[in-house]
């Protein structure tokens, strides 16, 4: 009894499914194979089975803002690292996995942040998850105050948070939360997360507005600014530094692989609770530590980006210097605060060819972004320029962007076909 001979099991029937599904969709998601030349980034090698040294292709979706992954400095600190210390860390940080290294680089995110005490995690994603499931499984009744739009990292701590309460506020709405908060028993511990730069959108929050809240409702704040170290601030210390509010927000939490180009996640804090995360968050304890060599060239990346306020001076006039072209081009870009340029396209699959279409005739890199990472009809091109891309990459890519856009529909404009029909007649 209960045994069925040769049954194929039903996941694999789900899985069957779902992918055709959301190949139905438009949104089934490819790797593209690029490798990144550190001596002439933003140019990556794309690997193509016609030319077997591959191509070369410009690439504007990096995430690594400022291209500290391959300034020397950081390669070396790496290089040094490994001879010293070895490949890995060895263990996690409770079992002999934390190296002179791993303490000095969370003392430097803690000093960055202007805050008492910083914890390294192996990344952003479990940065967010640990220490919001750690923190809202603590003590019983919490409220999480949760901005629509928080990172899928900060969604899957809350929700593994079992006990604790959700209340979502619309985004980036002040009145929206400031009600939710009236509504909530005063006695119940509350938590708001927010991010201070949303990566798709590239809008921001009003940090001092909601910590106004915060202490107008004894809530503590919990603030996630990955998409802003090391680009705002006097010193890369996020939007909270440069609007000077990074001492009204109880945690700030960021990453080492973006504005810092290496790896990792980490949060800062007042020593109590960072020792608390420390001492009960299993997504810290149960894991291997970051290995010496992501560690070291971390460290010397932040004392760097720290130090060297051209990298963003210089990030922030080639974005406006390409929305210049682009506006001058007549092609659609979303105007926002941060860094991030969005063109929008609005359907899946239009945006996924034109992404296709953008590196197989003119070698060029746009990451198409689809659902789930955006609402469905609200697709675009997300391009982040950065200190190390030409007037000449630009002058290409809209170039690039101003035919594809009008053949495929975004704008108005003759399409191939009409201009072949032309050149026929």
């Amino acid at each position: 009894m209960g045994l069925i001979k040769n049954a194929r099991h039903p996941f694999y029937e789900h899985c069957h499914s779902a992918l055709n599904e959301i190949r139905q969709q438009g949104r089934y998601r490819t790797f593209t194979p690029l490798a990144r030349l550190a001596e002439r980034f933003p140019l990556y090698e794309e690997e193509v089975a016609a030319v077997p040294e591959g191509r070369e292709v410009v690439v504007w979706s990096t995430n690594d803002y400022l291209g500290m992954g391959v300034v020397p400095e950081v390669q070396e600190a790496a290089i040094a690292a490994i001879r010293e210390h070895g490949a890995g860390a060895g263990g996690t940080r409770n079992i002999a996995g934390t190296s002179p290294l791993h303490t000095q680089l969370e003392a430097e995110l803690a000093s960055l942040h202007g805050k008492e005490a910083g914890l390294l995690f192996v990344s952003g994603y479990v940065s967010n998850q640990a220490s919001l499931q750690t923190i809202l499984t603590s003590m019983p009744g919490w409220i999480c105050f949760s901005d629509r739009m928080n990172h899928a990292s900060m969604i899957a701590g809350i929700k593994g948070a079992r006990g604790s309460q959700t209340v979502i506020f619309e985004h980036n709405d002040l009145a929206d939360l400031e009600a939710k908060l009236a509504e909530a028993p005063a006695e119940a511990p509350k938590l708001i997360a927010f991010e201070s730069v949303y990566s798709m959108d590239g809008d921001m929050a009003d940090i001092a507005g909601i910590c106004a809240l915060a202490r107008k409702y004894n809530a503590i704040t919990y603030l996630d600014e990955v998409h802003a170290v090391g680009l705002y601030g006097e010193e890369g210390g996020g939007v909270s530094q440069r609007d000077g509010v990074a001492d009204q927000v109880d945690i700030i939490e960021g990453t080492l692989a973006k504005g810092f180009g290496v790896h990792g996640g980490y949060i800062t804090a007042s020593a109590e609770i960072v020792d608390f995360l420390r001492s009960t968050a299993s997504g810290f304890i149960f894991t291997t530590a970051l290995p010496p060599a992501v560690v070291g060239a971390a460290l010397t990346s932040v004392r760097k980006v720290r130090a060297e306020g051209w990298r963003r001076e210089k990030m922030f006039e080639r974005v406006n210097t390409f929305r210049q072209r682009l506006r001058a081009a007549g092609i659609p870009f979303t105007m926002t605060p941060s860094h991030i340029v969005p063109v929008p396209i609005g359907d899946a699959e239009t945006c996924k060819r034109i992404s296709r279409r953008l590196l197989t005739e003119y070698g060029q890199y746009a990451t198409p972004i689809n659902y789930p990472t955006v609402a469905k009809g609200t697709e675009r091109l997300r391009l982040t320029p950065g200190p190390f891309h030409t007037d000449e990459m630009m002058d290409e890519m809209v170039r690039a962007l101003s035919v594809l856009l009008r053949e495929e529909g975004v704008i108005p404009g003759r399409s191939a076909a009409e201009r072949q029909t032309e050149k026929a007649a």
